[in-house]
């Protein structure tokens, strides 16, 4: 996407780009080496402080830079005297403190340490933590001592957002907490519980119990000994109860509100959710406290733990382990706790939740009935099959919300704590696997989904080699979005009169047919099949209701601000994502059109001409396939219509409404008629993104590996007058296919009846993500499951057992038709796939290099159970094996 100033894509790995802000310099004036003075002043700062620092070697300079704009640059600053060589800006990473460096300059100078030609070179690498008083002591003494050139921004402001970025990251649970006691008190002083939320209501009345259970069980495993300790009790010790009450309410809360459309969630799923957000917290918890010990000094414990580690260390010295002895040195403290502890810890979480949480039906009118309470949540197990009629069957452990605390949960997500909401100040810029991003949220540069093999690799790359790929990630990160108001103003109201328009889900239920009296067995099943479609469908609408729900909350809280980011990574493909799930350009048209570009641009001649273009494709309706000067004469065309819905969206003709993407198209439209009533329509400010999209980008480059015009052409890879459309071509063929088998004979031909019945069914939409898949190794069984949801949403076919049949009999048709036009293209993929099947049967994995200078490894080892006995029950946890499969995916080519 692009400024609607520019007539090309803005998404560019060109760091220059439109929306890459400016740097400013900062001159170091270098005082002279006996500078007494300077030392007073700047050693005691940093040994108050007590910096946390890890080693590397660096060279130093006179004159450097340091970026205090919103896009940070990596300079070195020095500073004189026998502690501290250098040190990066304030978006750099520490792993230890500044007398735990004494121990890292040893071992890496253990002969020159006591002599000038010794000197100490330390070097500051990115933060996965930073102390809010650190950065307010480095803010003080870079103004003291530096001279800044700012351009474009407020430092005051600057610094305001910054503190809020830090308080956002690390305080949100502590606030969280303080909100349920200050709610409990006014509750009992004021009696405010009848005028609570639903939401708020209910955790109020979780938070003591829970926390009270909590507070019981940490007493209760700290007074056993070690032998009987539960697995899990060094880390329930960890934190407050009443921190992890609120973590535990949440958490649960959230995945319940995250798709899961019959109020269950796997326990293995649930368990590790909750194991994984308390050890963060616990990190950023521990980090804090040590930050508060060591501006006090150091107390008597932590002064033992720190001859612990140089007893340690000076171990491994001797035995010339050297390596080894840093790794302790800069790890220590930062063992990740694994999935096994994980899910114990958050097994054990979730049973005291069951036994904590309960809720109370409506009292009935007459008021004499006793109070009701039932659980929550209660603990069962489910078996699925894999498909109808099927023998094979699947039981696992799920944890089963309430009917009552399902029904206002999707009122209630302005009342959840979202994690990973975007950043008011750029993101840390990318610098390794593990280094960029948030401040202080764990930030990984991939989503491995815990394929070590992967990881590693990207371990082991150095910025040098992949310095390509960060630019990139830090570019799209340090581009500034707003929300659009005037856009969610509609959304709002829309979604206030019940939503079912423009996209938005219905927020009213459909009915539960009622049971017929009748003992037809006939009637029955009809019955059956009517009432499980009736609660599908509900369990759907409630799902997308909690997924509107969030996405509003965000745009809520985001609107007032003048602006903010989204830090970016990468899926294994080297395609790269917003790193916050929920209100973001690459999600639905309702987040497209509530964002904007927070730096606006004059439209020019290039940027009007596109801002049509970009209208007409937005409208769709076969309007997108057209040549450019017909999308402009269409355009043309509807200028009265255009201008009635940007002035009046709600009662006007309501144009807008039947655009394929709605609220996008309205935003072009309010744009568009600012400009067009403009007396100078170049001059109107835009911040409006222009979209580009490319043609099925996998069978692009199968086509170009290929060197096949026909394909070429096919994915608009050849020029032409207006764009071609692989999927109206394969869809036709599919409807050749289907029409050729209709006219079959039933009785040896079984799938005569489908064809059939399917025949009115094909059209582009049917086939669509099965074509843009297959590139990606779409199997028989994924390409069956995409067509059976395009054919029950069309809800011709009802039947469970001709559905299925149905899918079955489209997925294989529109398959050999993809075959038939795109031969050169599955002839390739057949190739790859050889290679992959010779290279798996070595038992290695298919891995490169991408251009960028990114490597990928395939993630496709066979995956092991792992079982462990928790206190709920046996969970199986899967991981990476050391048996590789023999799959490919070769679409990675960036």
């Amino acid at each position: 996407m692009a400024s609607a100033a520019a007539a090309s894509p803005s998404l560019s790995l060109n760091p220059t780009s439109h929306f890459q802000h400016q740097t400013s310099l900062v001159t170091w004036l270098k005082p002279p080496p006996s500078s007494a003075l300077f030392r007073r002043k700047t050693l005691p700062f940093f040994e108050r402080h007590s910096l946390p620092i890890s080693a590397s070697s660096s060279s130093s300079s006179s004159s450097t830079s340091l970026s205090v704009h919103e896009k940070p640059i990596s300079n070195s600053v020095h500073f004189h005297g026998n502690l501290i060589e250098s040190f990066e800006n304030q978006d750099s990473s520490y792993a230890g403190t500044i007398k735990g460096a004494r121990l890292i300059e040893e071992l890496e100078n253990p002969v020159e340490r006591n002599g000038l030609s010794g000197r100490r070179r330390l070097f500051m690498q990115d933060p996965p933590w930073i102390s809010a008083l650190f950065l307010k002591g480095l803010s003080k003494m870079v103004d003291q001592t530096l001279k800044i050139e700012r351009k474009d921004i407020d430092k005051r402001k600057f610094d305001s957002l910054r503190r809020r970025q830090v308080k956002e990251e690390t305080e949100a649970w502590e606030r969280m907490v303080d909100e349920y006691r200050d709610l409990e008190k006014e509750m009992c002083e004021k009696n405010l519980a009848p005028n609570l939320p639903y939401v708020k209501h209910m955790f109020l009345g979780w938070f003591q119990p829970l926390k009270d259970v909590i507070e019981r069980e940490q007493k209760l495993q700290k007074n056993k000994s070690k032998k009987v300790r539960a697995a899990y009790a060094p880390h329930i010790e960890l934190l407050p109860a009443d921190k992890m009450a609120v973590i535990v309410m949440h958490k649960m809360m959230g995945l319940v509100m995250s798709g899961h459309e019959d109020g269950c969630i796997q326990v293995v799923q649930a368990a590790v959710s909750i194991g994984i957000a308390i050890e963060q917290e616990v990190r950023i918890h521990n980090f804090l406290k040590r930050t508060r010990k060591n501006n006090a000094g150091d107390s008597q414990e932590e002064l033992k733990e720190k001859q612990l580690l140089r007893k340690r260390v000076n171990s491994l010295i001797r035995r010339k382990r050297i390596i080894d002895a840093l790794k302790v040195v800069k790890s220590e403290g930062t063992k990740p706790w694994g999935r096994a502890t994980q899910a114990k810890l958050g097994s054990r979480l979730l049973e005291l939740l069951i036994e904590a949480a309960y809720v109370q039906p409506p009292l009935t009118q007459s008021g004499d009935s006793i109070p009701e309470f039932r659980p929550a949540f209660r603990h069962r197990f489910k078996t699925v099959t894999k498909y109808p009629g099927s023998k094979l069957v699947r039981r696992y452990g799920v944890i089963e919300c309430d009917s009552l605390l399902l029904a206002g949960l999707d009122k209630s997500a302005k009342h959840m704590l979202i994690p990973y909401v975007p950043m008011l100040v750029p993101p840390k810029r990318w610098k390794g696997y593990d280094k960029g991003g948030y401040l202080f949220l764990p930030s990984y540069i991939m989503r491995t989904h815990g394929s070590k093999k992967q990881q590693d690799a990207l371990k082991d790359i150095s910025h040098k080699t992949a310095h390509r790929v960060f630019e990139a990630l830090d570019t799209l990160g340090n581009t500034k979005w707003r929300v659009n108001r005037n856009i969610l103003d509609v959304v709002e109201r829309l979604w206030a009169d019940g939503g079912n328009i423009a996209g938005l889900v219905n927020r009213e239920d459909v009915p539960i047919p009622e049971k017929p009296s009748s003992e037809d067995p006939e009637e029955l099943q009809s019955w059956k099949w009517s009432a499980r479609k009736a609660n599908k469908i509900n369990r759907e609408r409630h799902s997308l209701r909690c997924d509107v729900e969030l996405k509003l909350s965000v745009a809520r809280k985001m609107k007032d601000e003048e602006g903010f980011y989204y830090p970016h990574n990468l899926d294994f493909r080297g395609r790269a994502y917003p790193m916050h799930p929920h209100l973001n350009h690459l999600s639905s048209d309702l987040c497209r059109g509530t964002l904007e570009f927070a730096e606006g641009r004059p439209l020019g001649k290039s940027g009007l001409h596109w801002l049509k273009i970009h209208l007409a494709n937005l409208y769709a309706g076969g309007v997108e396939k057209l040549s450019h000067d017909a999308r402009l004469a269409f355009v043309e065309n509807h200028l009265d219509d255009i201008m009635d819905s940007a002035e009046n969206p709600i009662h006007g003709k309501r144009w807008w409404l039947k655009a394929e993407d709605p609220f996008q198209c309205l935003a072009a439209c309010v744009i568009l008629t600012q400009a067009l009533k403009s007396p100078s329509p170049y001059s109107v400010i835009s911040h409006l993104p222009i979209h580009q999209d490319g043609s099925c980008n996998g069978l692009q480059h199968y086509a170009a590996l290929g060197r096949d015009s026909f394909e070429a052409a096919a994915v608009n890879l050849v020029a032409g007058e207006k764009p071609a459309d692989v999927y109206s071509e394969i869809s036709r063929r599919v409807h050749e296919i289907m029409k050729k088998d209709s006219s079959k004979d039933p009785e040896s031909n079984p799938t005569a009846a489908l064809a059939k019945i399917l025949i009115t069914q094909v059209d582009r939409k049917l086939v669509k993500q099965t074509v843009m898949t297959s590139v990606y190794g779409v199997t028989y069984v994924g390409a069956r499951e995409q067509i059976k949801r395009r054919l029950e949403e069309k809800g011709v076919i009802t039947d469970e057992r001709m559905l299925f049949a149905a899918a079955c009999y489209s997925a294989k048709v529109t398959l050999a038709a993809l075959g038939e036009i795109f031969e050169a293209a599955r002839a390739i993929m057949s190739w790859l796939g050889d290679c992959a099947k010779i290279i798996a049967s070595d038992n290695h994995p298919v891995r490169w290099i991408t251009p960028l200078g990114l490597p990928v490894v395939q993630p496709y080892c066979r995956s092991e159970r792992h079982l462990i006995r928790t206190s709920l029950q046996v969970l199986a946890l899967q991981r990476e094996g050391n048996t590789v499969k023999p799959i490919c995916l070769f679409l990675c080519f960036h």
